[in-house]
């Protein structure tokens, strides 16, 4: 595969060349569609693998790349729906060591999901905007509430 852009400047993967027209992928709906060769032109340098990527909203990006399991989606999905929460509240909910707590907390801190709170004069984490949305795209929750 490769990244290439149509003379609109859309961006899409090749997924089959033929003599006159080519097939390419929308990386954003998944649709398939034939293009003139004419109308494309090779995107030197761009990973065809991000481009596909590309299609996927960025917060849920960026939670699957902070997320390393069920016990650590878990623990985004506990602070988004309870937030925000006090760091000891948290260790005695979670069931993690305090040490695999850190961990995740400062990935989910590094991906920009939570944020450091005060909790009734203790410290805690409260979810950002990024991480509610992500969960909600991942729950199916439409952009609406619902």
């Amino acid at each position: 595969m490769q990244t290439v852009r149509d003379g609109d400047g859309e961006t899409y993967l090749l997924v089959k060349r033929s003599a006159e027209s080519s097939r390419v992928r929308d990386p954003d709906t998944g649709a398939e569609r034939y293009v003139d060769n004419d109308d494309l032109r090779v995107v030197d340098g761009e990973s065809a693998l991000a481009t596909a990527a590309s299609g996927v909203p960025d917060p849920v990006r960026r939670t699957l790349g902070a997320v390393r399991g069920d016990r650590s989606l878990g623990l985004l999905a506990v602070i988004v729906d309870e937030g925000p929460i006090a760091a000891i509240d948290l260790l005695n909910a979670a069931d993690m060591c305090e040490s695999d707590l850190h961990g995740t907390i400062t990935e989910f801190r590094a991906a920009g999901l939570v944020d450091e709170a005060d909790v009734a004069g203790r410290r805690g984490y409260d979810a950002t905007p990024v991480a509610v949305e992500a969960l909600g795209l991942l729950r199916g929750e439409s952009e609406g509430g619902e």
